[in-house]
């Protein structure tokens, strides 16, 4: 039995941690060691607004001795993530230079909805528990040193997910540059996070029933150990009784008292703070606190792609999901919507010996059509410019900032003409081609459904002599469609040499 060994490296806001992993099919996942240094980028990207060459040096010290660790334990692969310090530092492109020139690791720098849903893997992992637990309103909350992300569940379906700017070191280095006593600056941190949870519970939690909490990241480890529990599930009760005498102490009383390093004190009160006012929002019952960190994610994912584990939970499942939620929000048309899908995703597959795409495009053409006319929502005049921005403004769990600009270009496209110069500093090669190719199937599929009224069924695609036929039942007039049709498919010939044709059955 084949056995692998992998190395997750996470390049945080506040420290750097290796994690070493056995994995294989019988066993799955394995830890094996983990080593981690405090390190705080996050204190040179929120004060500074770049990371110091002093900083990088410590870095990349580290790194080298991260090395040395993965070549005794023999790791046959690695991946290195770097989360928001580096996403936010304006030096980061310098820095990441710097890094692979000295050390010879290439970080990947993690847009924050891929940062969380590696989380949300992570956890997910612990199946048995995880869906047992979604099946009542569930929040994953994570409050990591940067930002806080939370993502609301309801019968196990993904509603939606948020990120704020609640990170635990992130309002501890805002409370250090303010005056007056630390009863003080523990009653303006209380503003501070009061007002955004609050914002959040309009614009989104509303009257959605939360039962359940699960806290993740390195501030929830913390405050479970605190909470002088082994225990990984809590009542909500019990922890806001540890909250009132956590309340009471000084950083040295928390870290004497509950055995918590001197390093990361600072971090319990901010984020006991945030968790404590989001038990008072949702009134959940019950707090779940698996320990999982952004490591376990990482390999969850090497293991799913290598198929060396195999998920029973579906993701993509909660990606679509979440992109209805954000279509539903800006008042899509959901039946057209259903259809635009069902012919978009017709015309992908039957075309797929000539595209040359593969299933991660085919759910990103799938998400440009459930969202393919939120603009209308902005302007109707603009959609497609309205759309982009709403796009590249909202995050989708689970899709990175690049598949995020190949959906918002393709959505805007849609209703504009295709510039294949555009954006040439941002878009690289591979993204505009891939943007051609989606937009033009998008643009087809939308002309068969121009009217909104859904007059096709039964559609079917099929490509022969350079013609894409796509042969159709209907017993209405039809002629709306056909010239949107008509005037599309000049655009699709463009793209791949292919003349769309639209065939209605004889006899209907």
């Amino acid at each position: 039995m084949a056995v692998t060994t992998f190395a997750a490296i996470d390049v945080g806001s506040y420290e750097l941690e290796l994690t070493i992993y056995e994995i294989s099919p019988k066993k799955g996942i394995i830890q094996l060691d983990r080593l981690r240094k405090v390190i705080g980028l996050g204190k040179d990207t929120y004060d500074r607004g770049i990371i110091s060459y002093d900083r990088v040096d410590e870095m990349c010290k580290l790194l080298h001795r991260f090395k040395a660790v993965m070549a005794e334990y023999q790791v046959d692969d690695y991946r290195a993530c770097g989360t928001s310090a580096i996403r936010e530092a304006e030096n980061r492109e310098v820095v990441l230079d710097q890094i692979k020139v000295r050390t010879g690791i290439e970080i990947d720098v993690l847009s924050n909805s891929e940062q969380r849903f590696l989380c949300y893997k992570a956890i997910a992992a612990k199946e048995n528990e995880f869906n047992n637990i979604i099946q009542k309103g569930t929040a994953i909350a994570e409050v990591g040193s940067g930002s806080m992300q939370i993502s609301l569940f309801d019968k196990d379906a993904l509603v939606t997910t948020q990120n704020l700017k609640l990170g635990a070191l992130r309002i501890y280095q805002i409370l250090s540059r303010m005056g007056g006593t630390e009863a003080d600056r523990k009653q303006l941190a209380q503003e501070l996070i009061d007002n955004d949870i609050e914002t959040f519970r309009k614009l989104f939690l509303k009257d959605r029933n939360v039962k359940n909490i699960i806290a993740t990241g390195v501030c929830a480890m913390y405050l479970g150990k605190g909470a002088h529990t082994d225990k990984q599930r809590i009542t909500t009760q019990e922890f806001l009784d540890f909250y009132k005498d956590l309340r009471e102490m000084n950083e040295e009383q928390i870290s004497e008292k509950y055995d918590i390093p001197s390093e990361f004190v600072s971090l319990v009160v901010p984020g006991a703070m945030v968790y404590k006012r989001l038990i008072e929002v949702t009134e959940a019952e019950l707090l779940w606190l698996p320990g999982v960190r952004l490591g376990d994610g990482i390999v969850a994912e090497f293991a799913e792609q290598k198929k060396l584990i195999h998920f029973a939970h579906d993701f993509s499942r909660d990606i679509l999901v979440a992109a209805r939620n954000i279509a539903k929000r800006y008042m899509g048309d959901k039946e057209h919507s259903a259809i635009l899908e069902k012919n978009v995703l017709n015309i992908f597959d039957g075309m797929k010996k000539y595209h040359g795409l593969g299933k991660r495009e085919r759910l990103l053409l799938q998400i440009s059509a459930i969202l393919h006319d939120c603009g209308k929502y902005i302007s109707m005049r603009t959609p497609g410019e309205s759309a982009y921005n709403i796009i590249m403004s909202t995050e989708i769990i689970g899709v990175s900032h690049r598949e995020r600009e190949i959906i918002a270009n393709v959505v805007k496209y849609n209703t504009m003409e295709f510039d294949y110069s555009a954006d040439s500093v941002t878009l690289d090669k591979d993204m505009r081609i891939i943007i051609a190719k989606l937009t033009a199937i998008l643009k087809v599929g939308n002309a068969m459904d121009r009217s909104h009224k859904q007059k096709f069924k039964d559609v079917r695609v099929s490509v022969k002599d350079q013609q894409m036929f796509i042969t159709t039942a209907s017993a209405e007039n039809i002629m709306l469609e056909e010239s949107m049709f008509s005037e599309k498919a000049d655009f699709f010939e463009e793209v791949y040499g292919i003349r769309p044709v639209l065939k209605k059955k004889k006899g209907v």
